[in-house]
């Protein structure tokens, strides 16, 4: 196995849609945080990959459905780890003052958390297939991280504009994003899925991100809690 390449692959689908989102913000964020909450992101999925292996664990003997599996198994784990790394490194520095901040901030942790994962995902690849590997995990995996922690800090944005409901909008933002997340996996793991219903979700999602985006740009300061 070339492990450099290996790396490589892995890292490459987040690195493209980072530079894509980096340029939605008008005023760009400084290198050094952007690299910090991205290592951070990588370094928060190791123990998200033991805690979902030992839910895993547990659950394979319940009679849950599948989908309630994906859910707690882990689609909330990697959301509330995502937003974790944001809320402890991001949201009390001086570099988040305007909403739009914390859309790139919690985008930038789902990449640096799908970067370690992309690595996992395709280590037992050889090297003539990681660059299919890499591709396939560019336009699924990757993305969806991406729009479900879009998604959770568009409601993020809004949390810190109404502090009165600030919770609310957290469980709604984790929920919804965690709902979303699974369902991803419930169909990618369903033998018979429609593939037209998968880029159905990602589509619909995506659309949903860009427009919160445009709306989230036109919002004033935020003010930090």
């Amino acid at each position: 196995m070339n492990y450099p390449l290996l790396i490589i692959f892995g890292i490459a689908p987040s690195l493209v849609w980072l530079l894509f989102f980096l340029r939605k913000d008008v005023h760009p964020e400084s290198n050094k945080m952007i690299i910090k909450v991205f290592i951070w992101g990588m370094i928060i999925a190791i123990p998200v990959a033991l805690i979902e292996v030992g839910i895993e664990n547990v659950l394979k003997y319940s009679t849950l459905p599948l989908i309630v599996t994906c859910f707690f198994g882990a689609a909330l784990p990697e959301e509330i780890a995502k937003y974790l790394v944001v809320k402890i490194k991001v949201v009390s520095a001086p570099e988040l003052d305007e909403p739009i901040d914390i859309m790139i901030y919690m985008i930038v942790a789902a990449l640096g958390f799908s970067a370690l994962e992309n690595i996992l995902m395709i280590w037992p690849f050889t090297s003539i297939n990681l660059f299919a590997a890499s591709w396939l995990r560019f336009i699924t995996g990757t993305f969806l991280h991406v729009l479900t922690s879009g998604l959770l800090g568009y409601f993020l944005a809004l949390s810190f504009l109404n502090l009165k409901k600030r919770w609310l909008f957290l469980f709604l933002g984790i929920l919804i994003a965690s709902l979303l997340h699974s369902a991803y996996n419930f169909f990618i793991i369903m033998e018979g899925t429609p593939r037209v219903t998968i880029l159905a979700l990602l589509v619909l999602l995506s659309i949903f991100i860009f427009i919160g985006f445009e709306k989230v740009k036109k919002m004033k300061s935020i003010c930090l809690y």
